[in-house]
């Protein structure tokens, strides 16, 4: 077991208040633990059935932003839906027309194969970052993608964050993301924030759509806030997209039950089969994308939470 502390104290914030100590402890299983100032932030869990994931995020009040279904029981406010929805995961819903978004027991109604993404090495490599190389693998164990990843996790008294860097290569002569809405960065919130709760869990993105309209339009974040916790305190999660990023602005496949995801591959979902776009797009074997997303959880709605003012922080670094 390894345990490695970090304390950001020559970073420009985005906060007044100083940053935390961040501690990153390797398990025994293979997963690593994240603390801010020896509290839960959440854990990295590379092995978790065909995906990679992070569970739960917990934000700075403490309590878990995301569903705890099916890693663990459902609670009374979660449904026992989309079992493929684990947190928070990055995958693709058709890679060469295989789902590496499901998994064999959940795509929709139906028994379906899914790929699997299999992590080949996971490390810590700086006091606040964790690096996985991991392999795409098909139905019949052929390397559809290799991919590259990157997480910096930061934490102040009111505030945690965690950046991405995310890099897919072609392993075959050619890799083609087919056009569909189920992917790609995703996140499932708890039961209490969705805005089908009625509890007042409320979608808003940077271009001020609300709910059900932010829904396959493209916007540099996204921010999903509701309440938690027996004092129905409000929370938020927001997921933005840095300028630099692959397909920037993204589009976003983000309901009112919960499932909250970036996805710039969708957009003959998102704008229908008469409007004749296309959100395809093949690689030659050695051509890669990168993606960048920032997860920041934060108190109250997207203006307590400071979501703009992130964006711009994350935009210019």
């Amino acid at each position: 077991m390894r345990t490695i502390a970090f304390t950001l104290l020559t970073l420009i914030s985005i906060s007044s208040a100083a940053f935390a100590d961040v501690a990153l402890t390797a398990q025994e299983d293979g997963s690593i633990v994240v603390t801010a100032d020896g509290k839960p932030f959440t854990t990295f869990i590379p092995n978790n059935h065909n995906k990679p994931i992070l569970y739960p995020l917990i934000g700075p009040t403490g309590a878990a932003m995301t569903r705890q279904y099916p890693v663990e029981d459902a609670l009374p406010t979660e449904k026992k839906d989309h079992p493929h929805q684990r947190s928070s995961w990055f995958a693709a819903g058709d890679v060469n027309g295989l789902s590496y978004w499901h998994q064999e027991d959940s795509f929709g109604s139906r028994v379906a194969p899914a790929g699997h993404i299999l992590p080949q090495k996971v490390e810590i490599v700086a006091p606040n970052a964790i690096s996985m190389q991991a392999n795409w693998v098909d139905t019949k164990g052929n390397v559809d993608l290799k991919e590259s990843r990157v997480m910096k996790f930061f934490a102040t008294q009111d505030q945690r964050w965690i950046d991405f860097t995310i890099t897919l290569t072609a392993e075959k002569d050619s890799v083609t993301f087919g056009d569909t809405k189920e992917g790609l960065f995703g996140v499932r919130v708890a039961g209490t924030i969705k805005v089908d709760a009625k509890l007042g869990g409320k979608i808003v993105s940077s271009d001020g759509l609300t709910d059900g309209a932010a829904w396959g339009k493209p916007a540099s974040w996204v921010d999903y806030s509701g309440p938690v916790g027996e004092d129905k305190h409000r929370v938020g999660i927001a997921i933005m997209n840095r300028p630099d990023s692959f397909a920037y602005p993204t589009h976003w496949h983000v309901r009112e039950y919960g499932l909250f995801a970036a996805n710039p591959f969708g957009l003959h979902d998102f704008y229908g089969a008469k409007s004749g776009k296309n959100g395809s797009v093949t690689l030659k074997k050695g051509e890669s994308i990168t993606f960048q997303y920032r997860i920041l959880l934060h108190d109250g709605n997207e203006i307590d939470g400071r979501v703009e003012e992130s964006w711009k922080e994350y935009s210019r670094q």
